[in-house]
């Protein structure tokens, strides 16, 4: 969350950053929160005041009653235990407008970089890379900004004509990937919806194989990249969920287990950031790197229509996340290795994508910067998101007390940062439907030892 000393320190620019992101009565809120810092230091005053005088009384007790002025000395006592009483008020005056403030500190988002585009929704976001795969006959297939096209060696053309030109003797259209699930009996939505509901998947056979396959090769790249690898629990403490910003859960996306007051979580982002809440590590160690596999769970309440359909939008999802820890000044060449990494990934799978950075209304409540990638996905001729990957600067260490000692033994709030490396719904979609030919789906060569095959027959 924001800290106080930042918001006096420049109240306009948080005022505008927050209106940047959408805040509602941003500037009725700060003002607020300036108010009631002023209640809490005008009962600091008083209390410090009152303990002044308290000790200054206290101290002539003695000396009157050494004097035999004992009269004298009972009438002081009685103004020190007023005091004492006054100073009571004064601390739970105190400890009102700190909860009161800490309270709407917590309904506050993050302010937004200066780099982060104007606008209010998704459509504001700014492309700012693109890249594609090497196809099977070696021509270089790079993808643009339109949705509705690529370009082959400089030359744009259809969507269909690119299908002919990639696949010639493909005469059907391609499936998307619910119609490939079952017809390579990959995944069984029907069964998921038996045993849990909608958006609850049961992969089988190579369907799983497949799942397996991405997960260890995505972990292993982390590994490779110089994540240590964490297996945390999937499911937190409500200090967990407001430490990193999911709580209050504003939306209503988190599953609650109220008998246990436990949270699903809905990304391995909150129990691994949260190894360090209460923590001061030394300069020294940082940057921190640490990756994990979990499952992810949200409610996804709101969402419906033909985005859900298939694997674009579940309840329950595998996904592998980077995180780390950070000094203010590395924390931006941090994001950029973050953002390195996800997109060598994407190239080892061969997927066209592009990298969004997020305008200030599409931004999570916790982020400073973001940016997306996104697949594009031939049967559903539309860009399918995959990985969020964002710096929260100071946000999230303020809210989990996530501090660093510096070179000159000073403690400072640290940076935190996460990203998807990668989210495994939408990669399997598009690997499905991008791959698929009438001799069955090819497997990326860089996926190839992991599934143990070429292809999904």
């Amino acid at each position: 969350m924001l800290t106080i000393r930042q918001i006096l320190a420049d109240k306009e620019a948080i005022i505008a950053g927050l209106e940047k992101k959408h805040f509602n009565n941003a500037r009725d809120i700060i003002e607020s929160v300036i108010a009631i810092d002023q209640q809490r230091k005008s009962a600091q005053q008083k209390k410090d005041n009152a303990s002044q005088q308290m000790n200054v009384l206290s101290k002539s007790i003695g000396a009157l009653m050494a004097k035999g002025e004992r009269e004298q000395a009972e009438q002081v006592k009685a103004q020190t235990a007023q005091l004492k009483e006054d100073v009571r008020t004064y601390e739970s005056e105190m400890a009102q407008a700190e909860e009161e403030q800490r309270n709407l500190l917590l309904t506050i988002p993050n302010v937004p970089y200066s780099i982060v585009p104007d606008g209010a929704t998704a459509d504001d976001n700014l492309a700012v890379k693109t890249g594609g795969w090497q196809a099977g006959n070696g021509i270089d297939i790079l993808c643009q900004d339109n949705d509705k096209a690529f370009a082959i060696e400089g030359a744009s053309i259809a969507l269909r004509d690119w299908k002919d030109e990639y696949n010639p003797t493909r005469q059907e259209e391609l499936l998307p990937h619910w119609e490939l699930a079952k017809k390579y009996h990959l995944i069984d939505f029907d069964l998921g919806v038996k045993i849990a509901g909608a958006g609850f998947p049961v992969y089988t056979g190579q369907g799983a194989h497949l799942q397996r396959a991405l997960i260890q090769f995505f972990l292993d790249e982390a590994t490779k990249a110089g994540y240590t690898e964490i297996m945390p629990p999937t499911v937190v403490n409500a200090a967990s969920g407001y430490g990193t910003g999911q709580l209050p859960d504003k939306e209503g996306q988190m599953y609650h287990a109220e008998v246990d007051d436990l949270y699903l979580i809905p990304t391995a982002e909150v129990p691994v950031t949260n190894l360090y809440r209460d923590e001061i590590v030394d300069e020294k160690q940082l940057p921190i790197k640490m990756c994990a596999y979990t499952e992810c769970f949200r409610r996804e309440a709101g969402s419906y229509g033909k985005d859900v359909r298939g694997l674009n939008r579940l309840h329950e999802f595998s996904k592998i996340e980077i995180v780390r820890i950070d000094t203010p000044e590395h924390s931006a060449q941090s994001h950029r290795e973050m953002l390195d990494h996800v997109e060598s990934l994407l190239k080892k799978l061969e997927l066209p994508y592009r990298i969004l950075r997020l305008s200030g209304g599409d931004m999570s409540f916790t982020a400073a910067l973001c940016y997306d990638f996104e697949v594009y996905s031939l049967a559903q001729q539309r860009w399918l998101e995959v990985s969020s990957t964002s710096n929260f600067d100071t946000y999230q260490a303020n809210r989990l007390h996530c501090r660093y000692r510096d070179a000159e033994k000073k403690v400072q709030l640290a940076h935190t940062l996460n990203g998807s490396a990668l989210a495994l719904p939408r990669i399997m979609a598009a690997l499905l439907e991008n791959n698929q030919t009438q001799d069955g789906i090819l497997i990326p060569a860089a996926l190839r030892p992991y599934f143990g095959s070429d292809r999904i027959q």
